[in-house]
């Protein structure tokens, strides 16, 4: 362990890395797997000695776990593993937007430093495990958090009415990491069919619940896996974003002075307002996955597994359906009482990537962050991956929802909900005019097969067809509904040359970074 990493830090990231001596003995190697503080005169270049370093850093980017290994075999000789000190900051300053923990005259709770150092200890968990050979495992955290090597999002649980943090993140080894370990390093007796042997251990795992699979089925936006995700929790995709609305709808009702330190500007109060905002953004790509997605293994033949299966009706509704809540206008509108506390910011405080976009200039938008939020939710719907399985799929199973009849919810909880006025009203025009662009989107994107593209173009034509006929009194409601006429006239004139508005990019999400071309990372 680097002697340079700070306490509590330090002792927090050991106590991580020695979990794996847990999977070790059950393994039944007893103090097998050890953890210490750096000799004062090693050289953590040497390959002898198998490093944990710590890095302080104020700027975004990823904690590693590497091995030095013998092209020869394929041993791993040295572990190395870098960890970036944002981290802790990040999962902080997440810690003081659900639980406005600064009230006058009482002492800062220390359940944000307990927070912060449990996902140290599981970061460093997770990388010393890349060290041993082992690669991420994304459905563990619809499995009752069976590996360190998911990406874990805080748990939050709602006692009382009140956020509790005391679980946000897991204490010990996974019962699927026995499992890796097992095979990975078990040295059988002598006589022992070692193949057999290897094969009973995949056998009891499959039998226990566990599955894997990794990166190329969780990290691209338009992937079929229901399971298997980043930054997710819960056996159910729909059921965990329903619970984890209510947890930001809370942390938003309770977000004001107390989320900020005293003396602190009060236009700081944004930093800790974006992860509170978009606190579902992770649980909502989860959920979008059931739409049109697909239960697969890396099934082989004769092992029992599942190979590639539909999901069920009822699944996929249910998941539209938790996503259709996302955009509600109720859902993105922020306290009257947020909106009048977060001024422009100071001299000194420039704006920067990690808050959010507007378009009116200095002052904060709320209109502009509804966009974005629901901008999140409509491209992942209408993913054209996604929007291609969906026809395929209803093609095979009509039980299934099919592309238009998607569509078709999609502009009931946008365009043809109940007009409403004021701050809600302006949220709903925002929401839909996100919509109409993933849509017009959609019907041009190279990567839409030809049906996807055909049905995208005629619900845009139909929907023409309800806002012309669409009959209105109120001014606004008017100008936008003709507005948006105006837009599908143009698309339909030349839709390779009609040019869309570019909607407002959240902030980096990820809580340490936003590249997700390097597998081998946290």
């Amino acid at each position: 362990m680097d002697p340079g990493a700070p306490e509590p830090i330090r002792s927090a990231l050991m106590d991580g890395a020695k979990w794996w001596n847990q999977a070790f003995e059950a393994a039944g190697y007893k103090d097998a797997f050890k953890v210490e503080v750096l000799p004062e005169d090693a050289d953590p270049m040497d390959v002898r000695y198998n490093m944990i370093n710590w890095v302080h850093r104020s700027t975004r980017g990823w904690s590693y776990g590497a091995s030095v290994t013998d092209p020869r075999t394929g041993e791993i000789i040295k572990g190395h593993v870098n960890l970036g000190s944002l981290r802790v900051r990040q999962d902080y300053l997440i810690a003081e937007g659900l639980l406005a923990p600064y009230e006058d005259g009482k002492p800062v709770s220390k359940e944000m430093e307990a927070m912060a150092l449990a996902r140290l200890r599981q970061l460093a968990a997770h990388e010393v495990g890349h060290t041993l050979g082992i690669a991420h495992s994304y459905t563990s955290s619809t499995e009752n958090l069976a590996s360190v090597m998911d990406y874990p999002h805080p748990i939050v649980n709602i006692k009382d009415g009140r956020l509790d943090l005391s679980a946000a993140y897991d204490d010990k080894i996974g019962a699927f990491d026995k499992v890796m370990i097992d095979y990975g390093y078990q040295d059988f007796p002598d006589g022992t069919d070692e193949d057999k042997a290897l094969y009973e251990i995949i056998q009891n795992s499959l039998k226990a619940g566990f599955t894997f699979l990794s990166d190329q089925d969780a990290r691209p936006l338009g992937s079929a896996h229901p399971y298997a995700h980043l930054w997710d929790n819960g056996k159910e995709p729909s059921d965990e974003l329903d619970h984890v609305m209510e947890v930001r709808t809370i942390a938003l009702k309770n977000f004001g002075e107390r989320n900020i330190k005293p003396g602190t500007p009060m236009a700081l109060l944004e930093e800790v307002l974006v992860p509170m905002y978009f606190f579902h953004r992770y649980q909502v790509e989860a959920t979008a996955k059931v739409v049109g997605g697909l239960n697969y293994r890396y099934a082989l033949r004769g092992d029992g597994q599942p190979v590639a299966e539909l999901l069920t009706p009822q699944q996929e509704l249910k998941a539209i359906e938790s996503l259709l809540k996302t955009v509600q206008p109720s859902a993105l509108a922020l306290p009257e009482s947020l909106l009048k506390i977060i001024p422009p910011r100071p001299l000194g405080y420039s704006r920067h990537r990690e808050l959010m976009k507007g378009k009116t200039d200095l002052t904060f938008d709320p209109l502009a962050a509804a966009e974005t939020a629901s901008d999140l939710t409509f491209s992942l719907i209408l993913y054209p991956a996604r929007a291609n399985r969906l026809f395929e799929h209803h093609s095979r199973d009509a039980r299934l929802p099919s592309l238009e009849s998607v569509i078709d919810k999609l502009f009931n909880a946008t365009f043809k909900s109940p007009a409403r006025n004021g701050y809600e009203g302006a949220i709903q025009m925002s929401t839909s005019y996100a919509l109409f662009t993933n849509l017009a989107k959609l019907a041009i994107n190279k990567d839409a097969s030809a049906p996807t593209k055909a049905i995208a173009t005629l619900k845009l034509d139909q929907l023409k067809s309800w806002l012309k006929a669409r009959a209105t009194t109120d001014e606004e409601w008017k100008a936008y509904y003709a507005y948006i006429v105006l837009q599908i006239d143009q698309f339909q004139d030349d839709p390779a040359e009609y040019k869309q508005d570019a909607l407002m990019e959240a902030p980096p999400g990820m809580p340490i970074g936003s590249d997700e071309e390097n597998y081998y990372r946290n």
